[in-house]
Formats: structure tokens, sequence, C-alpha cells
């Protein structure tokens, strides 16, 4: 008989779902394919080696890896265990790998061969007990546990947690309820935000529908790609994954496995995935059915032109963080506004100065926060929990940082980061407005718009700009194009072109490289 999940527990839910749907394909990337059932097993296997080291409920588990199976086993084994994996950017050096180990206190790392040295490094500095390597150590230990372990009741109290990027400084442990988790960033149980959450844990077995086929283009280690994967887990999907975003691969791999929904990460994969879209006829695309973008929202022109590419196609645009889980969305298809301000849940523009909500339809610009199904804390920061987690007339707040504006109808638009926010000459610029317009140049491949020091202004606009290749362009044209569009102060004082913007994994610019250039102080 069918067991339905009682909580909101990751496990449980997991379990419910591969207990109901076995024989479906559940993970596959190259030649690996798992179904729900060998899957469930193959996690259960590694949990049970993961306690034979003696890890146990809270205990944190580091996983440097790209994605492949592995990593979605590795989280399950965790969850099933009530232990915390912790999502590691494989790019790390040595020294910000032993950062992160040591703030999290991880007990194991599970990682890929190809960072062993420095895995190994930084796991003798913080003394971190144990580390398993992909491949056939990894293989060993699965095998090597032939029976489960005596799993302990689960609960939707059990902790979840995602590390940030690190994009504007030290990267940050985000604490969850996974209750909380599941319905602000996984979803809770309705992936396609057609039918709202499931009013219990047991609706989710009901909503199994037939399969979709979803591609996270997005890597493992980013939220948007490690909660678009659960979320379609839950649901019963199929995932395909790939070890890494090669725009042919994707396009290939969408056309191969007939692809439904994919997940991208704004324009830095957008931008790419359409230069190499096969030409139409070469490889059958109609299967793909919506592109949804999280982690950094597309600009305008990119969600016209993805529609103008593949015209059936339906672009959903996504507005959340570390700290807030998912919660704006806009959709466009053909014929659309492009621009659309986003559809919230559960949020506020808030009054900077008194932190009282601002009412709809108000031109006044203040910090976008969420209440709610929000993070319980920063992990080891008890500063910065109690600066951006606030009671607000008795309700617990996320500040996210984002600036915004409330529509007459209730949508947000988003204006950027507070903290990037550009003064220059008391008047402020946002740098998600202006690099919206400058990829709007047909010349301009990517770009990144930063404030640098100026002793007249306090701060100039600067613009770094990758031009697309063959394709000639100067200084005065892009500043005559931002000008056609923007006010004058909003017009970059200084472009500077580069051969690229370096990107994290999940697409977002190293804002610390970009302000040394822009200072003259990198390269």
């Amino acid at each position: 008989m069918r067991t339905a999940p009682t909580t909101y527990n990751f496990a449980d839910l997991w379990e419910g779902v591969a207990e109901a749907v076995p024989d479906r394909v559940a993970v596959t990337c190259g030649d690996d394919r798992r179904t729900y059932a060998e899957l469930d097993h193959r996690a259960t296997r590694l949990a049970a080696w993961m306690a034979e080291q003696g890890v146990a409920k809270d205990d944190f588990i580091g996983i440097v890896m790209r994605n492949g199976v592995e990593y979605v086993e590795t989280l399950l084994a965790a969850y099933k265990l009530r232990a915390v994996p912790v999502n590691v950017n494989y790019r790390y050096l040595a020294d910000e790998l032993r950062a992160i180990f040591d703030d999290a206190g991880v007990v194991g790392v599970v990682h890929d061969p190809d960072d062993a040295d420095r895995v190994k490094e930084a796991c003798d500095a913080v003394a971190v007990p144990w580390s398993l390597e992909r491949g056939s150590s990894y293989e060993a230990a699965v095998q090597s546990s032939s029976s489960a372990p005596p799993f302990s009741a689960r609960s939707g109290d059990d902790l979840y947690v995602l590390y940030t990027g690190g994009t504007t400084g030290q990267p940050k442990g985000v604490v969850w309820r996974m209750e909380d988790a599941f319905f602000s960033c996984i979803g809770g149980g309705d992936p396609t935000g057609e039918l709202g959450p499931v009013p219990a844990p047991s609706h989710v077995l009901e909503r199994l529908g037939r399969p979709v086929t979803f591609l996270p283009a997005a890597p493992l280690v980013h939220a948007a790609g490690v909660w678009t994967t659960l979320r379609w887990l839950f649901a019963g999907g199929t995932v395909v994954l790939l070890p890494r975003f090669a725009p042919g691969e994707v396009w290939q791999a969408v056309a191969h496995h007939g692809v439904n929904v994919m997940n991208i990460v704004g324009d830095a994969m957008a931008g790419p995935l359409l230069e190499a879209l096969p030409d139409p006829g070469t490889v059958d695309l109609s299967s793909l059915k919506t592109v949804a973008s999280g982690g950094a929202s597309l600009s305008p022109a990119m969600r016209r032109d993805l529609v103008l590419a593949l015209p059936w196609l339906t672009v959903k645009d996504t507005f959340g963080s570390s700290e807030t889980g998912v919660h704006g969305w806009s959709v466009y298809t053909a014929g659309a506004d492009p621009a659309a301000p986003f559809f919230v849940r559960n949020t506020v523009v808030l009054d900077p100065d008194t932190l009282d909500p601002l009412e709809p339809g108000n031109d006044r610009h203040g910090i976008i926060a969420r209440r709610g199904a929000i993070p319980l804390r920063y992990h080891r920061d008890p500063e910065k929990s109690a600066a951006t987690f606030r009671v607000i007339d008795g309700v617990r707040h996320v500040l996210t940082g984002d600036l915004g504006k409330v529509t007459a109808d209730g949508r947000i638009i988003v204006l950027g980061r507070g903290s990037q926010c550009i003064n220059t000459g008391g008047e402020k610029v946002y740098p998600d407005e202006v690099e919206n317009v400058l990829r709007q140049h047909p010349g301009v491949s990517d770009t990144v718009v930063v404030g640098s020091p100026d002793s007249r202004w306090g701060q100039r606009v600067v613009a770094l700009v990758t031009p697309v290749s063959g394709r000639a362009v100067d200084e005065a044209a892009l500043r005559t194009h931002c000008r056609d569009q923007l006010a004058s102060y909003k017009v970059p004082k200084q472009v500077v072109f580069v051969d690229s913007v370096p990107r994290s994994p999940s697409g977002k610019p190293d804002l610390r490289w970009a302000t040394a250039v822009a200072s003259g102080e990198g390269d």
C-alpha cells in the first residue's frame, strides 16, 4: 500500500513520490539514468554509508560537484539522515573552499575528481573528518551498505541551508525550515504555478500526473538549478542534467529528450542560447513549451528575442533570492508587454526610512521585503541576521536589499540592488536599467554597469561591454544609444571594452572584478 507523506520534510516527500512512480525516469545525465526506485535505493545506501561515518541530524555535508546524478543522490542521502547538504561552488580555490568548510562546520565532503587536490588541502586545513570522491570510491561507498540505517522520525522543522553566491561579499549560509523552503523555494507542490500550493503533504501524490521533462541549464550549486530540480522531482518529472552549460549541447538535449520546460539564469544564458540556436528544420525543438529564468531577470529585449526565435514559447521570469525564495513572477508570450512588472506573493515595498509599507501607485522607491514563510537566520551570523530578518508590526520580514516600487495594481517594478545603486551627483542610477538599455544595442554581447569613484560626481557610471564578435562598436555610439532612452545622468560617462565579463556558474557577474576594472585597478 502506498505511503503518503505526512510532513513537508524533503526526504518524506521524495520517498512518497518514489514509491508512487517507481519506474519513471527521475534523472538522466549523459549515459547515466536513474528511475525513481533506483535513485531512492542508491540514495538510501549512500545515507547508510554516511551514517557509518558518524553523520547525524543537523550535520553539514559539503558538495563540490558539477551537475550529475550523484549530486542528486547526495542531496537525498543527506535529507534522509536529517543532515544538511551544503552547496559549494566548484570553481573555488583551496582558501575559498576552506572558508566555506570552516563557516559551515562540515563533517564531510563529496566532490569531483578534478577538485581532489583543492578539496584535500581545504579539508586538512580545518580537519574535516572525511571526503568522498565521485567515481570508483563513491560507487564503492554506495555498494558497501546493503541495508538502510534506522532513520529517525523527520519533521518539517528540519533544516535546509543554501549558501549565497558571494558575488558582493563572503558567501553566507541561509538557514530555512524545510516546510518554509518547500513553499517559498520549491513551489509548494505546484511547479507550474497554475494550481496553487498543496493544502497537505499527501496532496503532492494526488497531483502526480503525466510526467514533465525538465532541463535545468543552471548548475545545481545555484538556487536556480537545485530548487527547480527538486520542484520537478517532487512532481514526478524527469530531470535532464548536463555537466556544464554549453549552449549547443543544451539544444541537442532539448531535442533528444523532448524537454518541455527549461530553466536558465537571465541574459547571461539566454544570449548564448539564442546565438547557438539551430537553423529551423535541423533540430526539432517543438517539445519545449516554457523557458523560465531564475537567479537573474531577463531584460525585456531578451524576453522578446526568445519568443521571436521560438514563437510558441512561454517565457516565465522569476524574482527572488536565497533569502526569500521565489516571490515574484512575470509571464511573456508573443504580443505581450516584455517589460511587464512582476506579480508577487507575500511581498511589500517599504519606506527606507520608516519601514512603513508604500501604498500601490506610489511613485516612491523603497526596499522590497517578503513576509510569511521566510528563513530563520544566517548561519553563525547573528549580526547580519538581525539586520536582514526583521519584525515589523509583529510580523517577520526579510529585507531583500533590492529596491523597487509598487504599481497601482499591486505588482512590483524591480530597480536593482540597493547596495549596487550608483549615486552620481546626488542622482541615483540603478545598474539593471542601464544594462537593459545597452543590451538592446546590436553590437553588445554582454555588459555590466558599476559605479566608480569620481572627484566631481562622487561616483560616475561606468559600463563594461563585451562587443559582439565581428561587429564594430565604439563608445560614442553606445552613449548615443543610451541617451535616446535614459536621462542624461544615467548615461555611462565611460565605456570600457572587455573580452568577456567573468560570471559565476549561475551567470552572476563578478562585481569586485568589474569595480576594479572600472577604477583602472584590474585587467
